[in-house]
């Protein structure tokens, strides 16, 4: 689309919609050029790379978006992840492209759109998954099934709640040892992040190990532990934020969302399906 037009279009909807002050963030981005988008340094969510380009899963998605809307330039405000939405409604961005999860609470603060991705926990074990284990309960259910977590981290917490002991645990110091735990037979199956291990596979490249695809997502203190993550706007953008839910929806059913995430080690299992802002923001 081109600027003249997209910027017709937004004062279209801004009228249309008969709030004057909704839309201005991206009428006013739209005529100088650029928008200001606030990251943490967070791979693979938003990150710089060493010779200081802006990118990452939310990033690329958003500038895909973006231009489409009419602005052609990304800038990158970087803060700490804890100041992000202190720093949106302040206006020292325009924008968070973090890969921010949705929850009640940060909804109470700022609009989000529509999850672009959503992230679980998985596992890996070797090929064929002979010991057939499919969930954390497998694990604990099993006589002698050893998984290897890392230290620290909160699968801790939700195999122990799962049944899981300690004694089954291999305590690892990072997503490399997790790897060399199971390929070396000192455990059964690893577990992190979707995105994490997927990622580890794909460097490993090692035939005799897999990801169980049918894995089933712990849940924790009746909670299902899946979160979603989105850009977030400010409260008073609501055009704005409509009119980037309408071309994150053309980018899931064309395949181009898929596309973009797997550059970032995320695979169909991190699709956020039918999931909308307004369904995960209820308390």
């Amino acid at each position: 689309m081109k600027r003249g037009l997209a910027f017709a279009w937004i004062i279209a909807m801004i009228m249309a919609s008969g709030c004057g002050q909704t839309g201005d963030t991206l009428a006013e981005a739209i005529e100088r050029g650029y928008i200001t988008v606030g990251f943490a340094n967070e791979k693979p969510y938003a990150y710089k790379t060493a010779d200081g380009e802006l990118t990452g899963e939310a990033v690329e998605i958003a500038r895909v978006i973006l231009e489409r809307l009419g602005i052609q330039e990304m800038r990158g405000e970087l803060t700490e992840f804890s100041s992000l939405i202190a720093g949106l409604q302040a206006k020292r961005f325009d924008i968070v492209t973090a890969g921010m999860f949705i929850n009640a609470e940060r909804c109470e603060a700022v609009a989000f759109a529509n999850p672009e991705y959503s992230i679980g926990e998985a596992i890996a074990v070797k090929k064929g998954n002979p010991l057939n284990i499919k969930s954390y309960e497998d694990i604990a259910n099993h006589d002698t099934a050893k998984v290897a977590v890392m230290a620290g981290a909160v699968e801790i917490g939700y195999l122990e709640k799962s049944g899981v002991s300690k004694e089954r645990m291999v305590i690892v110091q990072d997503q490399d040892a997790a790897i060399n735990a199971l390929q070396s037979g000192r455990a059964d199956v690893m577990t992190m992040t979707g995105p994490a291990l997927q990622s580890r596979l794909d460097t490993a490249q090692d035939p005799n190990i897999e990801r169980v695809t049918d894995f089933e997502q712990p849940v924790i203190d009746g909670q299902d532990v899946r979160g979603y993550g989105a850009t977030a706007f400010r409260k008073e953008d609501t055009a704005f934020r409509e009119a980037f839910n309408a071309e994150l929806e053309k980018m899931k059913e064309s395949g181009e969302l898929l596309e973009i995430l797997r550059q970032f080690g995320f695979t169909e299992e991190e699709l956020p399906g039918d999931a909308t802002a307004e369904e995960l923001c209820k308390p």
